[in-house]
């Protein structure tokens, strides 16, 4: 019989290290990130890899929301990160999110953090690390790297347990 392993050994938990940016007004990192969490619990109970984001304004409003629906919409690009930077746009009517943050429960792909820098978004917060797919500090330092000149601040860790929890038992179930 397998022992099962904790949340932290697939999606580790990582500690926050260096400076901590400030977050938008009226909230803590932990308050977004719960919304967050929100979302990707919708996206579990949808039968979709529960990953939600949130992007919040330079004021404290939350402009964006997304979670995971590749399935949903028959669409590889319809990922959390994705769906929130595309529902803030659409709401500010502007595809620069200048001054926006991101918090999403799972370290962003490649595609993400192309997208993240593309909607030249201030910088991101993340719950746990993805070793597989992760293109903030796990498989790739896309973010570090930049596009045009452009970056982005990032800091992972934050509900980091909580995040990874939920992916290990969705994970779990379906593996029966």
């Amino acid at each position: 019989m397998d022992t099962p392993r904790p949340p932290e050994a697939r999606f580790p938990c990582l500690p926050v290290e260096g400076p901590v940016p400030s977050p938008p007004p009226g909230w803590t990192w932990e308050g977004l990130m719960a919304e967050a969490l929100a979302e990707a619990r919708r996206a579990g109970r949808a039968g979709e890899v529960p990953v939600g984001a949130v992007v919040a304004d330079p004021l404290g409003r939350i402009v964006g929301r997304g979670r995971n629906a590749p399935v949903a919409d028959g669409d590889p690009t319809a990922h959390a990160e994705v769906k929130a930077i595309r529902a803030a746009c659409a709401r500010l009517g502007n595809y620069r999110l200048d001054g926006c943050v991101l918090a999403v429960t799972l370290e962003p792909c490649t595609m993400c953090a192309g997208a993240i820098l593309h909607a030249r978004l201030a910088g991101i917060v993340y719950g746990c690390e993805d070793r597989l797919a992760g293109a903030v500090a796990s498989r790739a330092d896309v973010l570090d790297q930049g596009l045009a000149g452009r970056l982005a601040w990032h800091m992972g860790g934050v509900l980091a347990r909580d995040c990874a929890g939920l992916l290990e038992a969705f994970f779990a179930a379906r593996r029966g």
